[in-house]
């Protein structure tokens, strides 16, 4: 096993944390741009506390507001210019994925002179991701996609329907300041996209290692027994303060490199939902809930032995043999039900997805990643056909 795992994100983390965002900022910058959603923010009165606090420490403010869930890349050239236009010095991010993806590819892109689209990995030859970023300071208000202690971001096109990603390290966050109170106004729906959200980082790195790695095996199975325990009781009482708190922290653990650390993975179920949401503009969530499972009978039936591990660990199930097929489906089918059972999707239908673009949604998986012989990257490479196979045992 050799890797590197390198994360530079300052992470602040803890209930009550939010009015510190002053005395952090002020040593990256002096004037910032926040980047805000929808306007639940302004609602929760978190958007003035951030203000306030800024304006406290001397540092000016700027707003880019509504950044949509599936961020797109007219909003990102937005607040390029709007950072461009006011001087902007540094980029705080109060939101969920979505503003924390776009603000990183805005700080990117305030810096850079082409296209950002460009800077977005979408099937072109010279793709170049950026080298250089205003500093950002995140501040999740969701739990789930974990971007607040990451290199990357997702964003879509709606002009060309592909939603695809970028990953370079300038877009590391500086501070990333967590603070689980920031979640108690989250809804119960998405909550739960957020657990399974969570849950998916981790089952993706995990059942598509091609090493061996024990003790990140004992890290993952660890995150998902959690998020699924923690995440039940956030979803049933949104106002349980401990559970936003261990779920918060699932999700940053989930996906800031820690757990990924020495495995070869990859990351089929997001490329397959990403053009799902491409074409839809459905909950990142709600689209992974549906799509994993499916994904991963397709998957066991080849190579059933980590799903047997994932069967017995989580679930405590029995099996006759490590190759115990019969196991590891039944041990998917208990995921599903979890997911299921916190509200989310599990078929295609309840989103009122059919089956007309299903070709269409494989060919956008495999263009923004795919191998040497042109499959759709994991443990087992999908080919068009696969995919669409796939879609269709999820209808």
């Amino acid at each position: 096993m050799k890797f590197e795992f390198y994360n530079p994100t300052r992470l602040i983390f803890g209930a009550g944390r939010l009015p510190e965002i002053g005395k952090i900022t002020k040593n990256y910058g002096r004037k910032a741009l926040i980047v805000t959603g929808g306007g639940s923010v302004k609602r929760s009165g978190a958007f003035d506390r951030v203000v306030s606090s800024l304006l406290e420490e001397g540092v000016e403010t700027v707003e880019c507001a509504g950044i949509e869930p599936n961020p797109r890349i007219t909003s990102v050239k937005r607040g390029a210019q709007i950072a461009r236009k006011e001087d902007c010095d540094v980029v705080v991010a109060l939101g969920g994925g979505s503003v924390m993806d776009a603000a990183k590819v805005i700080a990117a892109a305030a810096l850079y002179d082409g296209d950002p689209w460009n800077m977005i990995n979408h099937g072109q030859q010279n793709w170049l991701p950026p080298s250089k970023a205003l500093p950002v300071i995140t501040i999740p208000t969701l739990a789930a996609t974990g971007s607040e202690m990451n290199r990357g971001a997702v964003i879509s096109n709606s002009e060309t329907k592909i939603k695809s990603f970028v990953l370079a390290e300038c877009l590391y966050p500086k501070v990333a300041l967590v603070d689980p109170e920031l979640t108690l106004t989250v809804p119960k729906d998405q909550t739960a996209y957020g657990v399974c959200d969570i849950i998916t980082h981790v089952t993706e790195g995990y059942f598509n290692n091609r090493a061996n790695t024990p003790i990140q095996d004992r890290f993952a199975e660890g995150v998902i027994i959690n998020a699924i325990e923690w995440g039940s009781k956030a979803v049933a009482d949104g106002n349980d303060l401990e559970a936003r708190t261990q779920v918060q922290w699932a999700s940053i653990v989930a996906l800031n490199g820690w757990v990924q650390a020495g495995a070869k993975g990859s990351s089929p179920v997001h490329m397959i939902e990403h053009a799902l949401s491409a074409h839809h503009d459905i909950a990142h969530g709600a689209g992974l809930s549906i799509i994993s499972p499916a994904w991963m009978r397709f998957t066991a039936k080849v190579y059933p032995g980590k799903f047997v591990q994932f069967a017995q660990r989580v679930f405590a199930l029995k099996a006759r043999n490590p190759e115990d097929t019969e196991c590891a489906l039944e041990g998917i089918n208990r995921l599903e039900e979890y997911f299921r059972s916190i509200g989310c999707p599990t078929r295609l239908s309840e989103l009122g997805i059919g089956d007309e673009l299903f070709t269409q949604y494989a060919r956008d998986s495999i263009l923004v990643s795919h191998d040497e012989n042109g499959k759709l990257p994991g443990r087992l490479p999908m080919s068009e056909k696969d995919i669409v196979e796939i879609l269709k045992s999820a209808s």
